[in-house]
């Protein structure tokens, strides 16, 4: 049990629909386990249930049946819920609403300093928050002048002086233009690699979810693939038929295959592509 992260346990969501008042499940009957030190990707189009995954694993919405674990404490009991959160930090879709302070600092302090964390810890925190993010140049910047990607980074800093355990990601890079998006996923692999953060990432980018050790592919609230990104890409029609793609790289091994090219089918790499052609 010791290397397990967050257990969920037969988990359904429900919640009324504003049209007829009917209950809709946004999440049915999900178990997962999410391993200590693991790069964990939940992939589905809009209204898959991603999202709402993400919510219930640090309980921020609370399940209608089943259990979510995290580090052994139930999201249900409230008087663990404030250590969930700390244990697991959650960085959203725009860094606009996560910015609470005018200089970045300040806003990466906000964190540790509601959980009453001594001022020098705080100050010493913040230093290494910035650094692991590569913000440090910026620390007495003005928020609203950044980028995109560097807001995010920001955003990731005030959830890493909170010193989590685990970082769930749900889709960080979406409203970021391409360099914003390998800014933010440099950030996150390193944090996975260097710190040993357990990360889960929730994304529609097929080209992020190949960086994770394993893949969920959600649909309609359920989970209806799962694996490592080899196994999960290289059933190409499988994946589409779930109204995703995949990686470029992998579509075109598939075309080349189909064409009577003898190629392996579980390419992620251009580089690999290139060293069988």
């Amino acid at each position: 049990m010791d290397d397990v992260m967050i257990k969920i346990n037969k988990a359904t969501y429900e919640y009324k629909s504003l049209i007829d008042d009917s209950i809709q499940q946004a999440v049915k009957n999900v178990d997962i386990e999410v391993k200590k030190g693991e790069f964990l990707v939940i992939l589905g189009h809009n209204g898959s249930g991603k999202s709402t995954l993400a919510k219930l694993m640090n309980g921020l919405l609370l399940p209608a049946r089943g259990d979510i674990d995290v580090m052994g404490m139930n999201t249900r009991d409230d008087e663990q819920i404030w250590n969930i959160r700390e244990k697991t930090g959650m960085v959203f879709q725009n860094p606009d609403n996560q910015i609470v302070a005018t200089i970045v600092e300040e806003d990466v302090a906000f964190g540790p300093e509601n959980l009453g964390v001594p001022q020098e810890e705080i100050r010493k925190r913040v230093d290494e928050a910035l650094e692991l993010v590569e913000m440090t140049d910026y620390k007495t910047h003005a928020p609203h002048l950044l980028s995109g990607g560097q807001k995010q980074r920001v955003a990731i800093a005030g959830i890493l002086a909170m010193r989590p355990d685990c970082i769930i990601f749900d889709e960080p890079t979406s409203m970021l233009d391409p360099s914003g998006r390998i800014e933010v996923m440099n950030t996150i692999k390193k944090l996975n690699k260097d710190d040993e953060k357990t990360i889960v990432l929730i994304t529609h980018y097929m080209d992020e979810a190949v960086e994770g050790d394993r893949v969920l592919v959600m649909e309609d609230g359920e989970i209806v693939m799962e694996g490592t990104p080899r196994e999960v890409f290289s059933q190409v029609e499988k994946v589409k038929s779930y109204g995703l793609d995949v990686p470029q790289v992998t579509e075109l091994a598939y075309e080349l295959r189909k064409a009577g090219l003898d190629i392996r089918e579980d390419i992620l790499s251009i580089e690999e592509l290139v060293e069988l052609l």
